[in-house]
């Protein structure tokens, strides 16, 4: 019995592999890169999902679509970090619970980039 992936892990597979690619690709281009014993058909249906929710773009090439993503990996993970906290019935808490949760070189880095906007924001 196979174990079951957690929900979204195969679309986040499948944008790191966009990702990593660098250019618009096809799903014949994408499975080839997954590591997963995976059938053509689920990596079109995971794409598609992704292109209705406005992730990647599609254009036609040839018979196939070829995919891109529309945002960058950071730029993901931002807008969820948003959604989360905007979700959050006490956001004060969760970013209490995140902050201390963060190695020291992560913490040092937040200080920092905390510190930059202060200082944009004041310009």
């Amino acid at each position: 019995m196979s174990e079951k992936r957690p929900d979204g892990a195969l679309e986040q597979e499948v944008l790191l592999q966009l990702w990593t690619l660098g250019s618009a690709s096809t799903p014949a281009e994408v499975l080839e890169q997954l590591d997963e014993d995976l059938a053509y058909s689920t990596v079109m249906t995971i794409l598609t999902r992704l292109w209705q929710k406005g992730l990647v773009t599609r254009e036609r090439r040839g018979r196939a679509f070829e995919y891109e993503p529309v945002v960058s990996e950071a730029e993901l993970t931002a807008r969820r970090m948003h959604e989360s906290l905007s979700a959050s019935s006490d956001p004060k808490a969760a970013l209490v619970t995140f902050v201390g949760s963060l190695s020291g070189s992560q913490a040092r880095a937040l200080r920092s980039l905390l510190g930059e906007a202060q200082r944009r924001r004041r310009s």
